[in-house]
């Protein structure tokens, strides 16, 4: 058995699954689209490792972000269109927008030390400010079109604040400007459209980007599918347990829920339902892989960049918190299959019918050495911002000495494919950046961080269960990474303000942010894998969410006590660790009716009870102790085991009764 994908991992950044989205571009627009990726490309590299190439010397910041933004802006009116009708070709108005934009940013960028020195930001020449207002209404509607009609509405109300903050309420009000000093504080300055989600983009993101999509054009895709089914395929359960390896990978890879499910879902549904998986279950499992990709290490989507930035730390910092805490989630996932698997007798796929290890290691052994590269230059050297770019040029030498190797037009394909992937983030992310500006203008982002603390009456537990529906609530219809960036202005600084631990409260609301995915009304990876598994979507949300049950507590857990963030002693850090797998072991068992070890927890209402009592003490298990909350780890522990014991006891009293009868 082997797995084919020819069609490119991801082409989105955005989890909406709207059909139409993406216009079909004819052979001269797609070059277009080709020689401006690789425009983007040469200045990034240029830029990022200091080449100099056009100036002599390295370019200026601010030159640099005019000239990439007008390009990865004008590739949005390219790529997406306005409506469904005109999906065939660039009409008109879309080429007179991208000639707009042509001019605005070579302007800009032509005057740009004029921009900085003279601080145009405050006050501006007539033109400055005309062109500021132009390309303001443009990153509205190119956010509408990267990132559909909620963001469009956020951004469109919050850009234009600072006008009528004065206007509102004392506890919303701000410091009230006319529209001119508005547009050029978002345009010309640097906490706006070129804040830090534009600067993460354009520094840090943009390479990871690039070797993404090159490891998805040069078989990577199929290489990791089959790798996971000749590891796993056998065992039982082993399409759902591929499932969680591949989706989890591929995930990561492409930072999109969504994309994720459509991708690997068409390969893993049909392997889980002949091993006898329901239809709904086998879509419950690939919609909470797929979702989970996105917390997954090492490349995470572009949200761990964006947060890196945000906090003033190393992106490797981001990743190594990631670690546990998305390993737990896959770990209780696995748990879960196994145990469903069992229950319900479910074997693995025949072995004669699945790939040799031995063989998928020889055909693609060298994704692994590009992984080892990635991850060797950003761990032990440190180089963030270059290490993709070495990753991808070693990718693409190995890979023309193999059968995958690019021709001319695979390869162009492939440049394409990046800028429509980085168009779309690049869309939303400037439309969100107007978001930042608009709050730090007015002052109202510290002010709505006090705002939150005190009516949470300085109760953190208060504070988070606060946040965290406002967190699921913001995620609904958004990118994982657009939801974050807004959180992150809003919400985060309440949180460390509370006391909480900067990284923690971080993670805390991306983690929330991204749970919309698969929790009903609007489980939109849940409903994706409904459609491949064709299905009920609502019955895939509900047993999404009782597989991922375990991410619903984890966030609490890692700002309860940072430890489970790996931050802290080795002594601090282990208790903590080993508590939390056997607290995920028991909960997902209980959810599940089947501990592994153990068997059946019953049936009927004393079964129910006995599942209850186990979640509970899982639960208990996994709190850590110390940190906030300030609890013993071992009377947790203690707790936790006898509550656990008198369900395994009741349980087998319940095996006895009929015997005894």
């Amino acid at each position: 058995m082997s797995v084919d994908l020819s069609k490119p991992l991801a082409d989105s950044q955005n989890d909406a699954p709207i059909i139409g989205r993406y216009r079909e571009l004819n052979s001269r627009w797609r070059t277009i689209m080709a020689l401006s990726t690789g425009a983007a490309t040469l200045l990034a590299i240029n830029q990022i490792f200091a080449f100099g190439f056009f100036v002599g010397s390295v370019m200026l910041d601010s030159r640099y972000l005019y000239l990439i933004t007008g390009i990865m802006l004008s590739m949005v009116f390219i790529t997406f269109p306005a409506n469904r009708s005109n999906r065939d070709t660039v009409p008109w108005y879309d080429i007179a927008i991208i000639l707009v934009i042509v001019v605005i940013f070579s302007y800009f960028a032509w005057n740009a030390e004029r921009i900085v020195l003279e601080a145009w930001e405050f006050v501006a020449p007539p033109i400055g400010v005309a062109l500021a207002l132009i390309t303001w209404m443009i990153i509205l509607e190119a956010g509408r079109r990267a990132g559909g009609w909620p963001i469009f509405i956020i951004v469109t109300v919050l850009s234009f604040y600072p006008m009528y903050s004065h206007l509102l309420p004392d506890v919303v009000a701000g410091i009230g400007l006319p529209i001119d000093d508005v547009a050029i504080f978002h345009i010309l300055g640097e906490e706006s459209l070129f804040g830090l989600p534009m600067q993460a983009f354009a520094m840090l993101v943009f390479g990871f980007l690039l070797f993404g999509v090159a490891l998805q054009f040069t078989g990577g895709g199929p290489f990791f599918i089959n790798f996971a089914f000749a590891l796993l395929g056998h065992m039982r359960g082993g399409p759902a347990k591929v499932a969680i390896f591949s989706s989890g990978l591929l995930g990561s890879m492409s930072g999109g829920p969504v994309t994720n499910v459509l991708t690997t879902g068409p390969l893993t549904i049909p392997a889980m339902r002949r091993t006898g998986f329901s239809r709904h279950y086998a879509a419950g499992v690939e919609a909470c892989a797929s979702t989970g990709g996105v917390l997954m290490p090492p490349i995470m989507g572009a949200t761990a960049f964006v947060m890196a930035s945000f906090l003033g730390v190393s992106y490797v910092t981001v990743a190594v918190a990631a670690i546990v805490p998305s390993l737990l989630y896959f770990f209780g996932l696995f748990v879960q299959i196994d145990a469903y698997a069992a229950k319900h007798e479910l074997k693995g796929l025949p072995k004669e019918e699945l790939p040799k290890v031995g063989q998928v290691f020889r055909e693609g052994w060298y994704f692994l050495a590009v992984f080892f590269l990635l991850l060797w230059m950003l761990v032990y050297l440190q180089q963030e911002a270059t290490a993709p770019f070495y990753a991808t040029a070693l990718l693409l030498i190995i890979n023309q000495f193999t059968p995958h190797k690019l021709n001319l037009d695979k390869a162009l394909l492939l440049v394409a494919s990046t800028g429509k992937l980085m168009a779309e983030l690049a869309g939303i992310l400037a439309a969100i950046g107007l978001i930042v500006g608009a709050l730090a203008v007015t002052g109202m982002a510290g002010t709505l961080a006090n705002d939150l603390v005190y009516i949470a009456g300085d109760n953190t537990v208060v504070l988070l269960i606060m946040g965290a529906v406002t967190s699921f609530v913001l995620g609904i219809g958004m990118t994982v990474t657009a939801a974050y960036i807004f959180l992150a202005i809003i919400l985060a600084p309440a949180l460390i303000n509370a006391g909480l631990d900067p990284l923690a409260s971080h993670m805390f609301i991306m983690y929330w942010g991204m749970l919309s995915f698969i929790t009903p009304p609007v489980a939109l990876s849940a409903f994706a894998a409904a459609t491949v598994a064709q299905t009920s979507p609502m019955r895939v949300g509900v047993e999404s969410m009782r597989l991922g049950a375990i991410i619903y507590f984890i966030p609490f857990f890692f700002v309860f006590n940072p430890a489970m963030l790996l931050q802290g002693s080795f002594m601090e850090i282990a208790p903590v660790l080993v508590t939390a797998v056997i607290g995920v072991t028991l909960v997902s068992g209980a959810l599940q009716g089947y501990l592994i070890g153990f068997g059946l927890l019953g049936s009927g209402a004393a079964g129910l009870l006995v599942r209850a009592l186990l979640v509970i003490a899982g639960l208990v298990f996994a709190i850590p102790g110390g940190g906030i909350l300030g609890l013993n780890q071992w009377w947790l522990a203690l707790s936790a085991f006898l509550i656990a014991v008198c369900a395994i006891g009741i349980s087998v009293m319940l095996r006895r009764k009929p015997t005894l009868a």
